[in-house]
């Protein structure tokens, strides 16, 4: 069966009206990836890195969200992760 996980930057501080919110960065998500294959015997189908918006929005699911909204705002943030897919 293949299956996936999505490695998402994390927010680590909430943006403001006047402030962006602060996220993790891309190197960091690289390092949870590889502690994460390092941990799990799976067998690596593909890695590849997917590009979101909006995906910390309060009204949106992450990364797994099937629709994720950009035009009902002034802005829209979009966030770089990595998706493993995997066979289990």
């Amino acid at each position: 069966m293949i299956k996936y996980i999505d490695f998402t930057p994390k927010l680590t501080k909430k943006g403001g009206l006047f402030k962006s919110a602060q996220i993790e960065t891309f190197s960091d998500i690289v390092t949870s990836m590889n502690e994460w294959i390092s941990q799990n015997a799976f067998e690596i189908v593909n890695i590849e890195t997917v590009l979101l918006p909006n995906i910390h929005d309060s009204d949106e699911e992450g990364s797994n969200d099937t629709m994720l909204g950009t035009g009902r705002e002034s802005s829209s943030h979009w966030y770089q992760l990595i998706r493993v897919w995997y066979k289990e």
